[in-house]
């Protein structure tokens, strides 16, 4: 048998209670080879389902059980977890407030964005692309978690950068017709712009109240031997980024 390094995992740099843990995957450790290698955990991306299975079991070893994956469409959509009967729910952001549920994202450029309450009592994860934070996903998911915005903390996983993001007209004007401070997030770039996904989020993020934010500082387009990047690859795999409340017998 083929000896593999174990799976590369990002811990978020913030201060959550204990009981909270969290991680996002990279490119390294999996099974999945070619345009997806390795740790490929995107089952509708191409890949050989045999090997897309033989990831998410490597990654089941890390989390307290299977995780909730969500049909991700680029909205707004928040479920609840526990709640809805569908394996698969069509969302991009999902809560839980029980210990033992995952809440999971995956992106290949797409922001993915964790979030939990100071008392570690409930915990989020939202699929923030550009087209979903300008239909609202982060707002829709801090107004449907039970705490007051201010005691919540955010953490900004990996997506593309801010060198590396061009966008047209469109996406600029998207944001600035919702408010006029995100212009800040954008520069000229020939007839173009080059967007600053981490930099809108926040700044939506401050708006609704959230207070503490961190993370932002990957590039899954430039860091190639570390991240899938759909802009610059086309064909490839998914990274995913997870978070849930551990009961008292689990470890860290």
């Amino acid at each position: 048998m083929v000896k593999r390094n174990p799976p590369e995992l990002i811990r978020p740099d913030w201060p959550a209670p204990g009981n909270i843990l969290a991680f996002s995957t990279t490119r390294k450790g999996g099974y999945s080879t070619g345009r997806w290698s390795s740790l490929n955990l995107g089952a509708r991306c191409g890949d050989d389902p045999l090997h897309v299975t033989d990831n998410q079991i490597l990654l089941l070893r890390s989390l307290p059980a299977v995780p909730v994956w969500l049909s991700q469409v680029h909205g707004c959509r928040v479920v609840t977890l526990g709640e809805h009967a569908d394996a698969e729910p069509e969302a991009d952001a999902s809560i839980a407030r029980t210990t033992g549920q995952v809440c999971a994202i995956l992106s290949a450029d797409c922001l993915p964005v964790l979030l939990c309450d100071r008392q570690g009592t409930e915990v989020a994860a939202a699929h923030a692309g550009w087209r979903g934070l300008a239909a609202g996903v982060l707002q829709a998911t801090v107004s449907r978690m039970e705490c007051h915005p201010e005691n919540l903390m955010a953490w900004l996983g990996p997506a593309i950068g801010p060198k590396a993001f061009e966008v047209g007209d469109e996406v600029l004007e998207a944001f600035v017709n919702a408010n006029s401070e995100n212009s800040s997030a954008f520069v000229r770039h020939g007839n173009r712009w080059l967007a600053d996904l981490y930099a809108l989020a926040r700044m939506i993020l401050s708006r609704r109240g959230v207070g503490m934010i961190s993370g932002g500082k990957f590039c899954t387009f430039t860091e190639s031997d570390r991240f899938f990047s759909y802009r610059r690859d086309g064909t490839t795999g998914r990274n995913a980024s997870l978070i849930w409340i551990k009961d008292s017998t689990e470890t860290s």
